[in-house]
């Protein structure tokens, strides 16, 4: 294996990407090039996430349930943890303040605008 790259279904992919810039993120693919769009890559460092529209899958994937938000959360290595979430902590919905866990690692938990939860984690130096 060599990567892993979730590929997260919302409702508006346009108001999505423009969240996702907030983090940090920015688009390295599109279909379509401009909007509506149906999918869209972003990328933040060696992190990639896809998101994907529930009506562009059409009957391909039943399965998939068409709700916003998911039984997953993402977690998110990243170094300066704490110079970003002082950038975001006004914008952003916050479920979990910056704190440190048992197991050493600094990390807040925010909802995203699709009402996904993401887990940003440093190992901080002791």
């Amino acid at each position: 294996m060599e990567s892993l790259s979730p590929n997260i279904f919302v409702n508006d992919i346009g108001k999505t990407i423009a969240y996702y810039k907030m983090l940090g993120f920015a688009v390295v693919l599109s279909v379509p090039d401009n909007e509506p769009y149906n999918w869209a890559m972003m990328t933040n460092g060696n992190v990639s996430i896809m998101f994907q529209t529930f009506a562009d899958l059409g009957k391909d994937l039943p399965d998939v349930k068409r709700v916003d938000g998911g039984s997953l959360i993402l977690y998110i290595k990243l170094k300066g943890i704490r110079k970003f979430y002082e950038s975001l902590k006004s914008q952003v919905e916050i479920i979990q303040d910056l704190h440190k866990t048992f197991y050493g690692a600094t990390e807040f938990v925010i909802k995203d605008c699709n009402e996904y939860i993401l887990t940003f984690a440093e190992d901080e130096a002791k």
